[in-house]
Formats: structure tokens, sequence, C-alpha cells
């Protein structure tokens, strides 16, 4: 009976489906005992180091201790995304006698200069698509704060949030600015101060 553990990254424990069509791309899992599993919820594997990701460390101190023999992820970029060290986190596993194995592509081995490499070129990929979808969300984020839509963080002072009749896709509303008329006073002072008057010295 091999004992595994489970590394869930940012979403559900849905995302390992251990039914009965997922059997056949893992023959091996009906021998299987799930001891643990680990759930990194809003974890970003592109911008957080392995060193700084609390289930990382634990699961390297229990590989040391040998307290489990597989570490199943959904997809190995669920391990992370930085290009530069997640192929060794990958690699420093098996090196410690722990099988490395993926719900979607498989076991990632070590036997040879071509598994190494496919084992970098994998996470090299996942991080130019976390860099991609990064400037995507700024570009979007940018785009919509020209418009005067609400973005997050604290409320601009003389201005209000209103619903601006459009939801995001989660179908959550957006909202967007709105000169508070409370505050219109202050804000005109303001402007008239700093804007008409600043050639006045």
């Amino acid at each position: 009976m091999k004992r595994v553990y489970c590394l869930y990254r940012v979403s559900t424990k849905k995302q390992v489906d251990r039914s009965e069509k997922n059997e056949s791309d893992i023959p091996m899992q009906r021998d299987w005992k799930i001891l643990k599993e680990y759930s990194e919820k809003g974890v970003s594997g592109y911008k957080v180091s392995a060193q700084d990701r609390d289930a990382i460390q634990e699961l390297k101190e229990a590989a040391l201790k040998g307290e489990f023999d597989i570490l199943l992820v959904f997809m190995f970029d669920r391990i992370g995304r930085i290009d530069d060290e997640m192929p060794f986190v990958v690699e420093w596993f098996a090196r410690h006698g722990i099988e490395v194995l993926s719900t979607q592509e498989g076991q990632q081995r070590f036997d040879n200069h071509v598994d190494k490499l496919t084992n970098y070129l994998r996470f090299w990929q996942a991080s130019g698509e976390s860099e991609k979808t990064s400037i995507r969300i700024r570009n979007k984020m940018q785009q919509m704060a020209s418009t005067g839509l609400y973005t997050g963080g604290p409320v601009k002072f003389g201005y209000r949030l209103v619903e601006s009749g459009t939801v995001n896709r989660k179908g959550q509303p957006v909202k967007r600015y709105e000169i508070d008329p409370a505050e219109r006073e202050v804000l005109q002072l303001i402007d008239d101060m700093t804007v008409h008057n600043a050639h006045v010295r």
C-alpha cells in the first residue's frame, strides 16, 4: 500500500477527481491510501516562493521523515509556476524517494536528461502563462479605472460608489465612482485651491 499526500493550490479539492474516469490514467491508484491533504487557497504559485509556502515546507519535512511515498497534484503547475525554482522543487522530492504524480500528466521522472528537460520546460511554460495572465489583468484594471469603474481599495474622498449596471465574470455587480453630494463643496474647494489658484503665490 503506497501512502499518498495531496497538494491543492488555489482551487478546492474538486480539482483532484478520484472517480472512475481517472483511474485509467493512474492504474496503481487502487493501491493507494491518501493520508493527508494540503489545501492552499489564494496562494499564487507565480509570485510566492516555495520557501515561503507552509505547505511545501511541511511536505519536505514529511518526506525527510519518510511519512509518505507519493505526492499527488491535479497538474504539476499546482506545485508552483516559478520557472527557476519549481523544477528543482519537484526534483528534490524525487531525489528523496517521493513519486511526484499529476492526475492529468502522469508521473514526473528523472531517469535521464530528457526527463530533466521536460520538467524544466513544463514550469517554464507555466511561468510564461502566469506572466501573460498578470499582464492581461493589469491592463484590464487600468482600462476599468480610466472609465470610472471601481477596481478595489479605499474610495477616494469626494466620491461614492454606485451600481454601474454591469456584472463581472462571477456575476457580481460592478460599481463606479460618482461625486458624493455631501462632500461636493469640499471637493470643489480643494480643486479651487490646488488647480485653479495654483498660479497664485
